[in-house]
């Protein structure tokens, strides 16, 4: 029944990537040139979203033991520091978002939308993936 759910809003959340624009890395590259053809509809999309998350979040991040639907234990970062780490990995996604107008949810939704390109950057990102890994265990 979990993974029933985790498909079904998973595809509930693949369809709002498209459905916003989300998915087309042109109408991200817009939004992100500020000086140029500057397209604030996804400030909205993303005001949208932080205004669904806000009270669950709000909920889950003061209980002692949050719990999901499922009864199993929502494990919430306990470092609020900025360190290095944050700071190096938040500025290659940055730097990757602003190059390819993709991140990575919406990398996948390309792939299934028959876009083969999207490939490229996520072989890229899960190469990343996985220099990240062996760098964090040496």
């Amino acid at each position: 029944m979990k993974n029933l759910f985790a498909f079904l809003f998973g595809s509930l959340f693949s369809v709002g990537l498209m459905l916003s624009g989300m998915s087309n890395p042109e109408k991200v590259l817009n939004f992100l040139d500020l000086f140029g053809e500057w397209d604030a509809s996804l400030a909205f999309v993303m005001m949208g979203a932080i205004v669904v998350a806000f009270i669950p979040f709000q909920i889950v991040s003061r209980s002692e033991r949050p719990l999901t639907l499922f009864n199993e234990t929502i494990d919430l970062p306990k470092n609020n520091q900025l360190d290095n780490k944050l700071i190096i990995g938040a500025s290659l996604f940055g730097i990757g978002w602003g190059i390819a107008g993709i991140c990575p949810a919406p990398g996948l939704t390309l792939i299934g939308l028959g876009h083969y390109q999207s490939l490229y950057f996520v072989i890229a990102m899960l190469i990343g993936v996985l220099i990240h890994r062996k760098w964090m265990e040496a």
